[in-house]
């Protein structure tokens, strides 16, 4: 059935190579497509291609480098407002001509959100933003509720990518109203602006692009592309090798040998700008005393699962920070630790009886999640800990019975709000889902991070943050994964360190092909 799928897909690949045309087996692909209300690894892979923000960066860089998108130029006006010059003469892929009325809609459709999933991307990184108008066709002014200290990396984020107006109204029901039932329809039949269309898109299955000619940049370097779902890792690894498939997704660090083995194929990968974490409910009435949660964490050897399932290449972090947040990136903070006589001494002093601790997992969402799983119960084991896997594909964070679980926390955007905040901020999706309580001291700690102009203040109000996470763990980062992207020696493509994790971007620069 596999082989007949992508066979019925790609036909023949030696003439799609010629023609300029891509197939990619991917892990996962999204069950619907609006930048809006996604921010999950598989949906963060798909919008880059068809969609635009109006603050682009140069993604070739690690540092943020700002370059223009759909806004030509920009000016912080005053510390609560900024005004964009938009770019004139750019078409969405229905035909229309963006203006600045697409602009405010997009805008608002998040700062001002009513449509529940958009309310709650609009809650975890866009609450500081008021409202977007409009000045004249091609100029419009965002305001703040507080002077923002993150402009740039905030209107740059995938959740205001520019949407059309008119399009998006007439959907469903009334023209001249956005209803949910309108932003339900869009994300199956998604409109943008970038170098690709979304020609063909079957939820959760396959993603087509087409190349977009009236783009208001560089054409798209690839006619065709077609990503399609494939979730077994030899399954991908299968399809690279018979041609069915030019560039496959996930592969972990053990199947790479296959991949350097054959000399038609080649690798690229890095330490994802990412973090696989254990969750702990905080709530849960066996683990409310703040000592078992530690104990579960410093039980854990970190160092252990990343010889043994990455080969070392992943990145074990002392606290919760990455490189890729410049000059708030702290390595020097011991947030965690492994240290199992603590564990112990942590277990006695709270009178821990056996009872189980179960540890929640799906089997392939996550590269390695379930070795790592069954892994950690060893750790808990050896220090006294009675765990057990759970395995299923249901999310089970928001579940007053959880009591611990895989997740991952990406790098949404490069500083330490657009990730650890992103779901551990105040009144955010972790205290929002019951597992994770703040306080007013915490949230005094986290709104002098937020808004402190300071680099240094930031940085300081960060530490005591990341003291309170140590006494008091919700969560434990396990590692930077290092993942790889396998492809044949004709596709001449790499992720870019300037991009959120997981991102196939096949614009102009980014992606060639050579001669078999």
């Amino acid at each position: 059935m596999f082989r007949l799928l992508l066979t019925t897909t790609i036909a023949a690949l030696p003439m799609a190579a010629a023609a300029q045309e891509i197939t990619v087996a991917a892990a996962n692909v999204a069950p619907y497509l609006d930048p809006g209300r996604d921010h999950s690894n598989v949906g963060s892979q798909f919008y880059y291609n068809s969609f635009d923000t109006l603050i682009d960066r140069d993604h070739s860089k690690l540092e943020p480098e700002w370059v223009p998108g759909l806004a030509e130029s920009w000016e912080i006006v005053e510390p609560t407002m900024m005004e964009l010059k938009l770019r004139e003469g750019v078409t969405f892929h229905n035909g229309e001509e963006m203006n600045a009325d697409d602009v405010v809609f997009s805008l608002n459709r998040m700062f001002q959100a009513t449509f529940p999933p958009y309310v709650v991307r609009s809650k975890d990184r866009l609450n500081n933003f008021d409202r977007a108008e409009k000045v004249d066709d091609y100029t419009v002014r965002i305001y703040t509720k507080r002077p923002e200290p993150l402009w740039e990396t905030l209107v740059s984020i995938q959740q205001i990518a520019i949407i059309p107006e008119d399009y998006t109204k007439g959907l469903t029901g009334d023209p001249a109203v956005a209803e949910d039932s309108d932003y339900e329809a869009f994300s199956l039949a998604p409109v943008g602006t970038g170098p690709y269309r979304i020609a063909t898109f079957q939820p959760g299955e396959q993603i087509v692009w087409e190349r977009f000619d009236d783009f208001w940049g560089e054409p798209a370097p690839l006619e065709r592309v077609t990503v399609t779902q494939v979730a077994e890792t030899a399954s991908r690894v299968t399809a690279l090798k018979t041609g069915e498939a030019d560039i496959i997704t996930n592969i972990a660090p053990d199947q790479l040998s296959l991949i350097e083995s054959d000399p038609n194929l080649k690798a690229e990968g890095a330490a994802t700008a990412l973090f696989h974490v254990m969750i702990m409910n905080e709530n849960h009435p066996k683990l409310k005393d703040p000592r078992i949660r530690r104990a579960m964490s410093l039980a854990i050897d970190r160092e252990a699962l990343n010889q043994a399932l990455w080969q070392g290449k992943a990145i074990v972090p002392s606290t919760h920070t990455m490189k890729e947040m410049g000059e708030l990136h702290q390595p020097d903070l011991t947030t965690f630790e492994y240290d199992p006589e603590e564990a112990k001494a942590l277990l006695e002093e709270a009178g821990y009886d056996g009872f189980e601790i179960t540890y929640d997992t799906a089997a392939t969402y996550y590269t390695n999640a379930l070795l790592a799983a069954q892994a950690i119960m060893e750790m808990w084991a050896a220090v006294g800990i009675n765990g057990k896997v759970n395995v299923g594909d249901e999310w089970t964070g928001g579940s007053p019975d959880m009591m611990a679980r895989n997740w991952s926390n990406p790098m949404y955007f490069a500083d330490p709000f657009g990730s650890f905040g992103v779901m551990w901020a105040p009144d955010g999706p972790s205290e929002g889902e019951g597992r994770f309580n703040t306080d007013e001291s915490y949230a005094e700690k986290w709104d002098r991070f937020r808004f402190s102009t300071d680099i240094e203040a930031r940085k300081e109000a960060y530490r005591e943050v990341m003291e309170v996470i140590k006494m008091d763990p919700p969560v434990l980062p396990l590692y930077r994964p290092y993942e790889s992207w396998a492809m044949k020696q004709s596709v001449n493509w790499a992720p870019m360190p300037g991009h959120i994790p997981y991102v196939l971007d096949f614009r102009a620069g980014s992606i060639s092909l050579s001669e078999e």
